[in-house]
């Protein structure tokens, strides 16, 4: 009869160890860390480009900085010039060489008006895309923040779940014989979590498989007994 009570003593155990497992299992599944890590995933890649966008950005920036300050010293250049030209007072040659150098300043000037109007597109264009990136990390963090809001609200609800079934446990553990114990704490990886099950109608909880009545009978002279095909710990109804 004492047996018989720490058998089902152990199927107790069983039944809390099975609980903790399967909480187990749904904290690690849950739905919305799949998505959460998608999440990250996405917004880890949007603050990259950003990064990367910022920094074109800030090229151009400083490239149009310079080229409008070399726009404004060739624009002043070309004043000087032709002021010089037009006041007169100079040689045919000394005449000719100043109209060439301020057509040449006339062209450069406008191929440098060129640059720097691209420049400030391009500068324009890195604007408006980390602003659009940034607009899109930000949503990206809301959605993710509200993930892990969920996620650890259902991880708070699951752990006091297991906590309870771990009490349940310890009161269990002392009232089953050490032996018993540790032939159940050894199979129970082997076996999927399920170290002991219930005998009823010569068929196995562990295995759901059969025994035929001289393996029933075998099974039942072990201590503890033992499923024939399997080697759980049968615990007979």
């Amino acid at each position: 009869m004492e047996e018989l009570r720490s058998l089902e003593d152990l199927l107790d155990l069983q039944l809390e160890d099975m609980e903790i497992d399967r909480l187990l299992r749904r904290r690690e599944t849950l739905d919305e860390l799949g998505l959460y890590r998608e999440t990250h995933a996405t917004l880890t890649d949007l603050e990259a480009r950003i990064a990367a966008v910022e920094v074109r950005r800030h090229d151009a920036d400083l490239a149009a900085d310079k080229g409008e300050g070399e726009l404004t010293i060739a624009e002043q250049k070309l004043e000087r010039e032709e002021r010089r030209l037009y006041a007169g007072g100079l040689s045919a040659r000394d005449a000719e060489h100043l109209r060439a150098e301020v057509s040449m300043l006339r062209r450069q000037i406008s191929e440098r008006e060129d640059e720097v109007l691209a420049l400030i597109d391009a500068k324009e264009e890195a604007q408006a895309e980390l602003e659009e990136l940034q607009s899109s990390a930000a949503e990206t963090q809301v959605e993710k923040d509200r993930l892990d809001g969920i996620i650890q609200a259902q991880w708070r609800e699951i752990d006091e779940a297991i906590a309870t079934h771990e009490a349940k446990k310890t009161e269990i553990v002392p009232l089953i014989p050490a032996e018993l114990f540790a032939l159940y704490e050894e199979l129970r990886p082997a076996k999927e979590g399920v170290a002991a099950a219930r005998l009823a109608e010569s068929i196995c909880g562990g295995c759901h498989l059969r025994l035929s009545a001289a393996e029933r009978a075998q099974a039942l002279k072990e201590t503890p007994p033992r499923c024939y095909h399997c080697r759980r710990i049968l615990i007979p109804q």
